[in-house]
């Protein structure tokens, strides 16, 4: 089953800048083989091992010395038919640009 998730991590007792650590989770999910998207709050990813990759990220961010964590997930799974967040996005877009067809996101 394909997932999509938006997370946001959060390492807790390192400072100010968290760059480094959110650096190190996008080369979890490269590791993972996930689709994945930045953004200014977070990560939109998609794939089948999400939960795993999560869960990854934590270990490493513990590793390089971030004592606490907080994280904000939120999953979307279907099963009628295969869709991409780049799917989604596009729909948005078109619907931007003109295009008012209705159609499922």
């Amino acid at each position: 089953m394909k997932v999509h998730a938006d997370l946001c991590l959060i390492p807790l007792g390192v400072g100010v800048s968290v760059g480094t650590y959110i650096a190190e989770c996008q080369r979890v999910l490269d590791e993972a083989g996930l689709e994945y998207l930045l953004h200014a709050y977070g990560t939109n990813i998609e794939g089948d091992r999400v939960m795993a990759a999560v869960k990854r990220c934590h270990e490493r961010v513990h590793a390089m010395g971030a004592p606490r964590i907080s994280t904000s997930l939120k999953l979307g799974t279907r099963t009628d038919r295969a869709q991409s967040l780049q799917d989604k996005i596009d729909s948005v877009q078109r619907k931007l640009n003109g295009n008012n067809k209705q159609e499922t996101v």
